[in-house]
């Protein structure tokens, strides 16, 4: 080969990200957006595209863990033995010793701040018996917990040819495990975790780094590239990034921390109206009082570009007048909000009251003032 330097690869031409602003440029292969409280995709780059998610798919791990501390099916303080298995496992390690007894704890500490292999293993095997029959136990979790995309075949995220997710999944697995374990999430912001005399620093670049952030976890393979999955909250908001195929650590970090500033920067979550409030009168026909309030049932909180507000239509629809009798909490109309920007929404409103049907005799009139309307 002829001496001196070789042509630089030119950079594979990569498409932005959509969002309800426009295209945003990033370096991230698969990356997604989400508001945690109202689930609105603030960016979506091939976030439904089925990809490695390396030591990301651990945060299943986690969940199966953390579902059965509540279930009382395990507990905190209960030790599993390491297997062979375990102690030989490659990769991100915690470095458990072979045939020594841990605690849960220690291992879920293990597993989120030290990205253990090992004691990913040592909880697979204690809970299913074998890190195969405890895949089978995450594919039946994910299907419950609403992942549409997603295959394991380990409890790692070791390199498989079939284990696979997408961004998508990923997302909705962290907003599931910041909403339903909220006494164990802290565990995704601690530091730094001492076992067998080796301390190992938690590997998310965000903690310390990007003001509110509180988790979740990081992944690398070569097939993989660097990925994350991240989540920050300020005030009443929470984001929840997850980026993949990154070219480097540093480029990890960087890509992820602007893509967070971005999102808090150029949104923000607008309430419209909170559960309790009537949205509207309704009449009603043949019932024992003129109207019946319409209501929501939940506060309805829109993620909104900050500039285009103004830009919002709501419409309410109904069948009026609504027929008596009429039970609260009974489906009786929608709310469709959309704009600028903001995905369509639709909205179901319920009867904030019950409305009896009037007797026979208080029905003539009220008949009788139809025909002659009519």
């Amino acid at each position: 080969a002829p001496r001196g330097r070789a042509p630089a690869t030119p950079a594979a031409p990569t498409s932005p990200a959509s969002t309800p602003l426009g295209p945003v440029d990033t370096q991230a292969k698969q990356a997604i957006l989400v508001d945690a409280d109202t689930g609105a995709i603030l960016l979506d780059k091939n976030a439904d595209e089925r990809m490695h998610p390396s030591s990301m798919s651990k945060l299943m791990t986690a969940y199966v863990v953390f579902d059965m501390l509540k279930q009382g099916r395990l507990r905190l303080d209960q030790t599993l033995t390491v297997s062979e298995r375990a102690w030989r496992m490659q990769g991100s390690k915690m470095f458990v010793e072979l045939g020594s007894q841990i605690s849960v704890n220690d291992l879920l500490h293990g597993v989120i701040v030290q990205s253990g292999n090992d004691a990913c293993i040592v909880l697979a095997e204690g809970i299913s018996g074998s890190e195969q029959q405890f895949a089978e136990l995450l594919n039946e979790y994910g299907k419950k917990i609403g992942l549409t995309n997603s295959n394991f075949r380990n409890s790692t995220g070791w390199p498989d040819p079939e284990h696979l997710m997408t961004c998508h999944d990923l997302a909705t697995l962290a907003r599931r495990i910041i909403n339903d374990f909220p006494e164990y999430y802290n565990l995704y912001s601690v530091r730094s975790f001492q076992w067998h005399g080796i301390s190992q620093e938690n590997r998310n670049p965000l903690l310390g780094r990007v003001p509110g952030a509180d988790g979740l976890k990081t992944g690398h393979t070569e097939d993989g590239g660097y990925g994350l999955t991240s989540s920050v909250k300020r005030g009443d908001r929470r984001l929840i990034l997850v980026v993949n195929g990154m070219g480097s650590m540093r480029a990890r970090g960087e890509e992820s921390e602007r893509l967070m500033e971005w999102g808090f920067r150029e949104f923000e979550n607008v309430v419209l109206f909170r559960a309790s409030d009537t949205v509207e009168e309704a009449p009603v026909y043949l019932g024992d009082r003129a109207t019946v309030p319409l209501v929501g049932g939940k506060d309805l909180v829109m993620t909104l570009p900050r500039q285009w507000r103004r830009n919002l239509t709501v419409k309410l629809r109904y069948e009026g007048p609504i027929p008596a009798p009429i039970a609260k909490g009974q489906e009786v109309g929608s709310l469709d909000v959309s704009g600028q920007g903001v995905p369509p929404m639709t909205m179901p409103l319920y009867a904030g009251a019950d409305v009896s049907k009037l007797g026979v005799l208080s029905r003539i009139p009220a008949v009788i003032g139809r025909w002659i309307s009519g």
